[in-house]
């Protein structure tokens, strides 16, 4: 009876642990944001599929593009704007707005937060 209820035990923990690691922590600092911001859109431009993606539809595209990334209380982007860009292929500028808008961030803010962070990049 008591490896019965050690199972039980067992598999109750099991299929309750992927929801909590599931959590997302929720960020409070600005410099926190941005500095969590910066490092997960560097790993998405530089992410394998990103990279494919471009290499076969803009292989031409270089230069450094300044944009701007509003991001809200659940930890998607809710915003891409573009500043400043080397890059002037206005298909490309649209294909990178769209990936970055499907991102969700591995973060929450805190209600009703949102915070908009002036990314750099150069391709």
């Amino acid at each position: 009876m008591k490896i019965v209820k050690i199972i039980i035990g067992l598999t109750f923990l099991l299929l309750i642990a992927p929801g909590m690691q599931a959590q997302r922590p929720v960020l409070t600092d600005e410099e926190q944001v941005m500095e969590t911001v910066t490092q997960e859109v560097d790993a998405v431009f530089q992410s394998e599929d990103f990279i494919r993606r471009k290499m076969k539809k803009y292989p031409n595209a270089k230069g450094t593009m300044i944009i701007d990334i509003g991001v809200i209380q659940s930890g998607k982007v809710a915003t891409f704007f573009k500043v400043d860009s080397e890059i002037n292929d206005i298909d490309f500028i649209n294909f990178m707005s769209k990936y970055i808008l499907e991102h969700k961030f591995k973060f929450k803010l805190q209600k009703q937060q949102r915070y908009k962070i002036r990314y750099s990049i150069t391709f």
